[in-house]
């Protein structure tokens, strides 16, 4: 289709240039070229800078200049003659085949198709249009995983990331800011959850282990169809924001396993405010020492087993029943007792999420 591009622009160039003209890909063949003839010829580029160099370059009577619409350059225009005017008719073309080349990318490269969609940057009427003139596949199962750079040289994060998944018809990796890049990653329908964390933990072992780059990973729901990418990148990054707030140690974090911290996100600020002033009447919950809510937290992590929960603080049973007694007397809540407990449970993580301020999507 490129091809086709630049020919119909060398054909229309053609009377106002007075030599042949042309373009080469990256392995030196003619893809476009005003004496027609000439197009499918092999130039040979060994031991020539063509496609590195930013001037032009001659040889052989002809002046080539390399152009694209990214960083590397895949292609290069050719102008008979090695002269003054040859290298500003190579200029010329250049620019000109640059920008078309550009236009061309970003109407029809599928990287940019997929970015357009999970950043909801493209009308739900447009989405199928466009696939199709891409050759999309949009009733593949696909899920987004987003990886988010805490520590380390994340310049060459694109690239690792990009080369542990190479089959760029299926899978795309998108860089969405400086800290987060989007993997869009095609999936078997009946995909398990657990899998889908064993991959994250492969990419985040890759960077950690090779690179030295610390990072987390969310993990959106699978999803069937193309317009609903958008909502698996949403729910991507409100795993790592919930997990943020609740599960800091962890480093992968799945929107499937939120729980009731997804519930708590979810609700407006001043509701929180309400419950934990309804919940802590008798007495705040900033009134607990640090010694209290560690003891606090590890018997809700032994299941409210005081012998248990004893032996893992090292202390004797008596003392934890006394500081248990301690928080009831000051809370009005017994964390011996179920409903409580759920409560108290509950009342500590709406604190955490006030705390926090978390950004919302």
């Amino acid at each position: 289709m490129a091809n086709r591009l630049f020919q119909s622009v060398i054909h229309d160039m053609k009377d106002a240039v007075d030599r042949t003209i042309g373009v080469i890909n990256e392995s030196g063949v003619v893809v476009a070229c005003s004496d027609t003839d000439k197009i499918g010829e092999q130039v040979k580029l060994e031991g020539k800078d063509i496609l590195t160099s930013l001037e032009p370059v001659t040889f052989d009577g002809t002046t080539f200049l390399s152009f694209d619409s990214l960083m590397k350059h895949e292609s290069a225009v050719f102008v008979s003659g090695d002269d003054e005017m040859a290298a500003r008719y190579a200029k010329i073309l250049a620019v000109s085949l640059g920008s078309i080349k550009q236009f061309y990318d970003e109407k029809y490269d599928r990287s940019n198709f997929v970015k357009n969609v999970i950043l909801d940057n493209i009308l739900p009427g447009d989405i199928y249009i466009k696939a199709r003139e891409l050759h999309f596949n949009t009733d593949a199962t696909r899920v987004v995983l987003l990886i988010r750079i805490n520590s380390g040289e994340d310049a060459t994060v694109f690239d690792v990331v990009q080369n542990l998944f190479p089959d760029r018809s299926k899978d795309f990796v998108i860089n969405i800011s400086e800290t987060d890049i989007a993997l869009v990653k095609e999936v078997r329908e009946d995909i398990d959850p657990k899998d889908l964390e064993s991959l994250a933990h492969s990419i985040a072992d890759a960077l950690s282990s090779e690179f030295y780059i610390s990072c987390q990973v969310g993990i959106g729901t699978a999803v069937v169809g193309i317009k609903d990418l958008s909502r698996s990148l949403k729910e991507a990054q409100v795993a790592l924001e919930v997990g943020k707030v609740f599960d800091t140690e962890k480093d992968i974090i799945s929107y499937d396993n939120l729980g009731i911290a997804r519930l708590i996100y979810q609700l407006p600020t001043t509701l929180c405010e309400m419950f934990l002033q309804e919940v802590f009447k008798r007495g705040s919950i900033d009134s607990l020492d640090q010694e209290t809510l560690f003891t606090i937290q590890k018997f809700f992590e032994n299941n409210l087993n005081v012998s248990e929960t004893s032996r893992k603080l090292f202390v004797h049973r008596n003392t934890l029943v006394y500081r248990l007694e301690k928080i009831k007397k000051i809370t009005g809540l017994d964390l011996r007792e179920f409903d409580d407990a759920i409560v108290f449970k509950v009342a500590l993580m709406v604190k955490k999420y006030l705390d926090s301020s978390p950004v919302k999507f």
